[in-house]
């Protein structure tokens, strides 16, 4: 029995500071119970231009204001999430199916990462060249874009807010976030906690809808500077045609395909723990997890015994419950493009070891999977899976593994489990993916660069690279000795 009406929540949207409804409205469904538990508006492109140039008209005013005082904004609504820690992680769960203790994560990291992120007020820097002419000095300067269009995903919803918004907001520009529409609903909360803050109107809106319509109005808008879109390769090239008519900047978190290599010398205990921890975290449903692995053959029977253990281990259920570590796939088409995979693994050759069903009961569920024999070329190791799958193969050489992993069209994330510094190091030279691990799951730091190769994406996020994303470059050539003229 689905929800009652009343019990239903009903979100508007934030737009120029004040909260807007809208003549049509979608439904958010809780993947574990697969009852309605929110509306929010549908959108329209007229809503989508208000937020621009809302945005636009605050942009000058607070690209004004000292930095340090814009930092002073992003830490006042860090404030405000931590407070409403308990409630925001109860939102995300609720809605996308990840368990509570890592919603709690998601928005503890979220709330650093806007402090983090502020710390940079006093940072970020210009440069001063040397002329080759005498009493002239050339200056560049780092400046903002303008209005960003933050474009979202539903798997990190919360934390993929606060990832474009902080950065963008703390170098003097404006942005306008469209969440997805699986996962809407913690956005809304977001923008409540903005509203009740004292950042200036304008400065942060909130649209929503699909990416038909709301998102592709964004990237084609003229108005937006810069367009962050983390997501599928498809909806990247969507946003990058919706861009080009206008030339604006794109920057693109893209799928992810990551190998793990377990060479003969490694520590098996280390990979398998780390190695299921990176493929069942959010119910294999992370870009940057580990979707491949490839063990070196003399290890290969203990590491496949041990990691088909391990995956069978997995508590799968209610993911409010304190020992649950795979709540629900986050909707029922994203469990049957799963299922369909590993059928379709099992047909080109694969052996199953465990798992490759639904689970039973009501919400959409899959059982932790390993897929063993698998081929180079087939599906199961060149798609991305995004759900709790570990498809295996072996190699004999380290050329072999390094081969495999590197023939993809994907190159967001990687890692080898190895005692040797040697191949350690060659792993990290030879690799060709945006990150590397080395004997440690796949899991980023702020402080570092998230960014792919290849169809992983163009640009990136986090640390000092990822702020400078949001900048551009004004040159000024500044002759002060006029009596040489």
């Amino acid at each position: 029995m689905g929800a009652t009406a009343a019990s239903i929540q009903r979100y508007e949207m934030l737009i120029d500071g004040e909260f807007v409804s809208s003549s049509k409205m979608l439904q958010v469904v809780n993947p574990a119970t697969e009852e309605v538990i929110s509306e929010f508006p549908d959108c329209t492109v007229e809503d989508v231009n208000r937020a621009v140039l809302a945005a636009e008209a605050a942009q000058k005013s607070w690209a004004a204001l000292p930095a340090i005082q814009r930092a002073g904004y992003l830490r006042e609504i860090a404030t405000l999430v931590r407070a409403n820690r308990e409630a925001l992680a109860r939102v995300i769960t609720e809605e996308q199916g990840k368990i509570l203790s890592l919603a709690q994560v998601e928005v503890d990291f979220s709330a650093d990462y806007l402090d983090y992120m502020a710390e940079f007020a006093r940072r970020y820097e210009g440069e001063i060249i040397q002329s080759d002419r005498p009493g002239e000095n050339i200056l560049l300067y780092k400046m903002p874009i303008g209005v960003i269009a933050g474009i979202l995903p539903w798997n990190f919803p919360f934390f993929l807010i606060v990832r474009k918004m902080a950065p963008a907001l703390v170098t003097g520009n404006t942005i306008v976030i469209k969440p997805s529409s699986e996962t809407p609903n913690n956005a809304f909360e977001f923008a409540r906690l903005v509203a009740q803050s004292s950042l200036p109107k304008g400065v942060f809106n909130l649209v929503s809808g699909f990416g038909t319509v709301a998102g592709q109005a964004l990237a084609g808008h003229p108005k937006v500077g810069m367009v962050s879109m983390t997501g599928s390769v498809r909806g990247g090239v969507g946003v990058m045609h919706a861009a080009a008519d206008n030339v604006t900047k794109v920057s693109l978190e893209l799928g992810g395909k990551a190998p793990a290599i377990v060479m003969g010398d490694a520590d098996i205990d280390l990979a398998v723990n780390a190695i299921r921890a990176s493929r069942i975290i959010n119910t294999g449903q992370v870009c940057n997890c580990a979707e491949r692995v490839y063990v070196h053959a003399s290890v290969a029977k203990e590491f496949i015994a041990k990691m088909t253990a391990a995956m069978q281990q997995t508590v799968t259920g209610d993911p409010f419950a304190a020992d649950t570590e795979m709540g629900p796939m986050v909707s029922k088409r994203q469990r049957e493009l799963v299922h369909e995979a590993v059928q379709q693994a099992v047909k080109d050759g694969a052996k199953l070891e465990c798992g490759g069903n639904f689970a039973s009961g009501k919400g959409y569920f899959y059982q932790a999977t390993v897929l063993t024999g698998c081929r180079q070329e087939t599906g199961i190791m060149q798609q991305e899976i995004f759900g709790p799958v570990m498809p295996i193969a072996t190699f004999e050489t380290l050329d072999e593994a390094i081969g495999y992993a590197n023939d993809c069209e994907f190159g967001l994330t990687s890692s080898i489990y190895t005692r040797s510094l040697d191949v350690a190091m060659r792993a990290c030279n030879e690799l060709k993916f945006g990150e590397t691990y080395v004997n440690r799951e796949n899991f980023e730091a702020m402080q570092g660069f998230h960014a792919g190769w290849r169809k992983s994406g163009i640009g990136g996020a986090d640390g000092k690279h990822g702020l400078e994303e949001y900048l551009q470059t004004h040159v000024v050539y500044m002759n002060y000795d006029l009596k040489k003229q």
